[in-house]
């Protein structure tokens, strides 16, 4: 029997009736309703999250992965219980994934804490689906471990190989350049997507894949293994063994997710050339554990860490590649010199410990050695300036070296319907040396903060073949996509931010180099404009919707509820050196 002081498995969180022993005694009538014996109520209970679901391909694999998960945990003695919580898939989410992220980590956390559960395995895959559970893990501190459901297979189309979603974008510019017809955007439709799984490239999901098992949530191994493979189904198996072992240590997510863990994570998303995604997430979840990002020191850790994966939208291959590099113990132990190798991890030893165990390195090509990179310094660099007084980012690693120094007049967009109404008309008046500008896309100016930051290069420009220009917004892009693109503008314009007061014609200059994004409009004219037509902040009437206008934070707070971030912050990361 359990002592009542440390209570485990089917006395957990037991339903209040006002007598504990007939809570514990309906509990268990009810459960051998399904067919369970004493013997078997008696083992540690494994909480598996199901997020299969219709509506998310990405999760297409699910089923397989809980019956492999199942194994791990019988065979380490344990007691699976798999349970549904909410699924979110970036193209089956009205109106953005995002603005779902908040409500899914809250789903898992309640569930999580609600029913018993002695460990929990997370699986997750599509983007918004990881940080959400990381998230809720955070807050819950029960014992948990994270699995991915893996990256899909990529295809062909014409004999050229292609995947999702690097390639979805790419083929779409050639259709809206008219450089491909009708028949050919239908039959290339067909090809992209070549089994259920992530995309196939270092988009949002293959980074936070990455990030969590470089924060020490993930067994080594299982970022890269992709959704369709033997290896995933084996990722799974282990990953149900280790929750075992996690539940008999007792070792919570406080204990893993460290600042050193975060610093570690930081550096991985940067050697990647990581998805911009990465960073708001990584803050968010930060934010639940009581850790402020600070992105000046962010952009300190970019200078000194290179690109050293070579995959699409960054470079040329794809996370089936990765995989077969050796994936993340081989990239770790090009970064070790950089990492925090003391750090925790599910297995209960430190990162270095499993960096020693890890296989020998052999000859490829994915990964490149330090010395060696693709790119010189991290994917992501961090500007400020009078137009983002709170910051903003730029994945340089995917954007043109010729726009990375460059001054333009600002073509301005006052919404995404704007921009969609606007952008193909072929008066409109725009140059390749413009700027285009994009308002009221942030938290909570769309609301949720869409992946429209990622503006289509107007018709008639692309037509006379213009593959990219310089784009501004307070949104966010894909992972998957690649360009000059300055993104997450702090504040928001649909709070007063100043990109609410930019006009089509002011001057701006982009200085990468000197981390540099600037409004060339004084600070007199700014109140001007701004005192002539003040910001109303969206609001709602009722439900989610309310809730999310009223509680939100802004992009250097991660794009998480304020009442769920940790009641106090316990420092900042990365630490200050």
């Amino acid at each position: 029997m359990s002592d009542n002081n440390d209570p485990k498995g089917m006395r957990k969180g037991l339903t209040s009736y006002g007598d504990e022993g007939f809570s514990l005694f309906l509990r268990k009538a009810f459960i051998k309703g399904a067919g369970y014996t004493d013997h078997a109520l008696d083992r540690p209970v494994i909480g598996i999250v199901n997020t299969g679901s219709a509506y998310n391909p990405c999760h297409g694999n699910a089923p397989q992965l809980i019956e492999a998960v199942k194994r791990g945990v019988l065979m380490a003695g344990g007691l699976p219980m798999d349970f549904p919580t909410i699924s979110v898939h970036e193209s089956f989410s009205a109106p953005t994934s995002m603005y779902l992220r908040n409500l899914m980590s809250m789903d898992t956390e309640e569930a999580i804490l609600a029913q018993p559960m002695d460990a929990v395995v997370m699986i997750g895959g599509c983007d918004k689906t990881v940080p959400a559970q990381l998230m809720g893990a955070a807050s819950a501190n029960v014992p948990a471990i994270e699995l991915v459901t893996g990256s899909m297979l990529t295809s062909s189309h014409r004999g050229e190989r292609v995947g999702a979603c690097t390639d979805c974008r790419r083929y779409w510019g050639k259709f809206r350049a008219e450089e491909i017809d009708d028949e050919e955007i239908v039959d290339v439709n067909n090809r992209l997507v070549g089994s259920v799984g992530t995309c196939s490239v270092m988009g949002t999901a293959s980074t936070m894949a990455c990030i969590t098992e470089a924060l020490g949530m993930m067994v080594p191994g299982g970022a890269s293994a992709p959704a369709v493979t033997a290896d995933r189904v084996r990722v799974a198996e282990v990953t149900g063994t280790t929750a075992v072992q996690l539940a008999r240590s007792k070792l919570t997510p406080d204990r893993i997710m460290t600042a050193k863990a975060f610093e570690n994570a930081l550096r991985v998303l940067l050697s990647i050339g990581g998805s911009t995604n990465g960073i708001i997430h990584l803050t968010a979840i930060a934010g639940r554990m009581g850790f402020e990002v600070d992105l000046a020191r962010v952009d300190a850790l970019s200078r000194e860490t290179p690109v050293l994966v070579d995959l699409k939208p960054s470079g040329q291959h794809y996370m089936e590649d990765f995989h077969k590099a050796g994936g993340m113990q081989a990239l770790l132990r090009e970064l070790r010199p950089l990492l925090h190798l003391d750090a925790l991890t599910v297995t209960g030893r430190t990162l270095g410990e499993e960096l020693d165990a890890a296989p020998a390195p052999f000859v490829q090509d994915v990964i490149r050695p330090f010395t060696q990179p693709i790119y010189p310094q991290g994917g992501i660099a961090v500007l400020k300036g009078n137009l983002a007084p709170g910051g903003a980012i730029i994945k340089q690693s995917a954007a043109a070296p010729a726009l990375m120094e460059h001054e333009g007049r600002a073509v301005v967009f006052e919404n995404a319907e704007d921009l969609a109404k606007r952008v193909d008309d072929p008066d409109l008046d725009v140059t390749p040396e413009d700027i285009l500008v994009l308002k009221m896309i942030g938290p909570k100016g769309a609301p949720g903060m869409p992946e429209a930051g990622y503006m289509p290069i107007p018709r008639k420009l692309a037509k006379a073949g213009v593959k990219d220009m310089v784009r501004i917004s307070d949104g966010r892009m894909s992972g998957t996509a690649a360009g000059t693109i300055v993104l997450h503008v702090t504040p928001e314009s649909a709070v007063g931010g100043p990109l609410a007061y930019v006009q089509t014609g002011d001057r701006i200059r982009l200085s990468v180099a000197n981390r540099e994004i600037t409004l060339l409009v004084d600070d007199a004219e700014l109140a001007r404009r701004a005192a002539e037509k003040p910001q109303q902040a969206p609001s709602a009437a009722r439900g989610y919707r309310k809730l999310f206008l009223q509680s939100v934070t802004q992009a250097d707070q991660g794009v998480d509820f304020d009442f769920l971030r940790a009641a106090a912050i316990r420092g900042k990361i990365p630490e200050s050196r």
